[in-house]
């Protein structure tokens, strides 16, 4: 097995949260109780799921993102210069084989200059790091992406950014200041996640970009760009991969297609160590765009849905990793469930025992297959 991160056996980092933790959040917005008291009641609940993870044998360990209520806009609202549109909401088109649902966040507005005024999500951090025993503590964070993808050109007012070269310099400035201070704290593993790479391989997507102005086959190249330059100075001896799902919300996804569309620019080109792939139904598409993974590169296999708690077959997944095996050497890869258990407060469909017999089956397997 692995020493370094990917490991063989990994996850994307978000996960159920228990109902004391969704209690005291309610109590907490009724304001029933003081941020003292979530505070602490968040805290029990981490040291908890650390053990948990630890206990299953996972040589990674997230908070399991307990103190967000998204994976990705409790981060991006805590970058100087960026809010929430009082008067405006987007909506977020989602199904599964049941139905479709239709979330409406608040829009996100870029109304000054973007900076970095406090490192996010520091506090979070040093108690995970403080918290883990056996585990090496992973934070996962928005990338920089998805900052743009959402609301694109419309959601930056042109009196702060007459030049969108300029705001992708800031951009970036702020992300690679974040990555340096994350590494201070003795950061050694992070996570981008970003669902716009891969919801780029979708047609009806790209359809969408271009409707609102953007240039969305060439989209990809700037974004890969745009993360780049915010590792440019990465920290010595940190990881950093990125995870690409095409949407996780209550079971749910938002976009579909192979990774085919960004695959040659995205593993040529894109400076992360690692990429954790979705890869657990059709919708996702087949192996072969692995073919484009350099030497040294390590790709993680999202073979496990989150989505359900039905179980995986052990066999099947293997066979599944064999196949993959043909496109891009077998040391390279890793395995992992496609997508968080709970990228939003409300979480997926399934119970917390089904979540962690997914995860004992994913270490269980890698054991079997790499040693």
């Amino acid at each position: 097995m692995r020493n370094s991160p990917p490991f063989r056996a990994d996850h994307v980092g978000s996960l159920l949260r228990p109902a004391s933790l969704l209690q005291a959040r309610e109590d907490f917005a009724a304001g029933r109780i003081p941020v003292e008291a979530l505070r602490e009641i968040e805290d029990e609940a981490i040291r908890e799921v650390v053990r948990r993870q630890q206990e299953v044998g996972l040589q990674s360990a997230t908070d399991g993102e307990f103190r967000r209520a998204s994976w990705h806009m409790d981060f991006i609202y805590r970058l100087g210069g960026i809010g929430q549109a009082t008067d405006e909401h987007i909506t977020v088109k989602f199904e599964n084989e049941q139905e479709k649902i239709e979330f409406t966040p608040a829009a996100m507005r870029v109304h000054d200059k973007i900076r970095l005024e406090e490192t996010i999500f520091a506090d979070d951090f040093t108690f995970l790091r403080d918290t883990v025993t056996t585990a090496v503590p992973k934070l996962t964070i928005p990338s920089p992406s998805m900052v743009h993808y959402r609301g694109g050109a419309a959601s930056i007012d042109p009196g702060v950014y007459s030049d969108t070269e300029e705001f992708w310099s800031d951009l970036s400035a702020a992300y690679a200041e974040e990555v340096r201070r994350l590494g201070e704290l003795g950061c050694t593993y992070l996570q981008f996640d970003d669902t716009s790479l891969a919801y780029l391989n979708d047609p009806s997507q790209r359809a969408e970009l271009n409707e609102r102005g953007d240039d969305a086959e060439h989209m990809h190249l700037r974004y890969i760009r745009q993360i780049n330059s915010a590792l440019a100075g990465k920290p010595e001896g940190m990881t950093v991969t990125t995870h690409m799902c095409r949407g996780n919300f209550r079971s749910s996804w938002a976009a579909s297609g192979s990774y085919d569309f960004v695959a040659e620019a995205l593993f040529g080109e894109l400076a992360v160590d690692g990429f954790f792939m979705e890869f657990d139904d059709e919708r996702s598409g087949g192996f072969e765009p692995l073919r484009f993974v350099p030497p040294g590169k390590m790709v993680v296999l999202g073979l496990v849905t989150t989505k359900r708690g039905e179980l995986e077959s052990k066999d099947a997944l293997k066979r599944r990793i064999e196949q993959a095996a043909k496109f891009v050497d077998i040391d390279q890869l890793c395995l992992s469930p496609q997508c968080g258990f709970s990228s939003t407060v409300e979480g997926n469909v399934l119970t917390h025992d089904e979540q962690f017999a997914k995860l004992a089956l994913i270490v269980e397997t890698a054991q079997e297959v790499w040693g």
